[in-house]
């Protein structure tokens, strides 16, 4: 077994799903809406999660079988990491794909699901669930979040 550990010696494409997986941060910032300026192309983060997201654990709570509820829930593939520009900066995908290396807080380098909560780099406890807001209002709930 080598001690490089595995997203340092192997490209995206060549994970396995449990590696690709575990790739993911826990930030929750992918399943928040997202709006387009149609002018401009300019994409804006807001603070308006998915229904599915969990806020406090910033996981979602239907993912496996999460496009039955949200049929346009966007499935990330290591073919298309090379378009994840949409995806924070602080994003493992991204970053990988990005040829940068993952930040200590990410919890396959630090041990601990609770490193990205501590860093502020995941959305627990700042966002409010679609259920609660009209789809006319996300606009109000635009944010810069941190690393971006």
């Amino acid at each position: 077994m080598s001690a490089v550990p595995f997203w340092q010696r192997k490209r995206l494409e060549e994970m396995t799903q449990t590696e690709w997986e575990s790739l993911c941060d826990g930030c929750g910032r992918c399943c928040l809406h997202r709006l387009e300026d149609e002018d401009t192309g300019e994409v804006y983060a807001t603070r308006v999660s998915c229904k599915l997201l969990d806020t406090h654990s910033c996981r979602c709570t239907r993912y496996p079988v999460r496009r039955r509820y949200v049929p346009d829930c966007i499935q990330l593939k290591p073919a298309d990491a090379r378009s994840f520009t949409w995806l924070p900066r602080t994003c493992a995908y991204r970053t990988l794909a990005e040829g940068r290396a993952l930040a200590d807080w990410h919890p396959l380098v630090s041990g601990s699901a609770e490193t990205v909560h501590s860093a502020g780099i995941s959305v627990q406890g700042k966002v409010i669930s679609e259920e609660h807001v009209d789809p006319e209002d996300v606009q109000d709930h635009i944010v810069t979040w941190v690393g971006e």
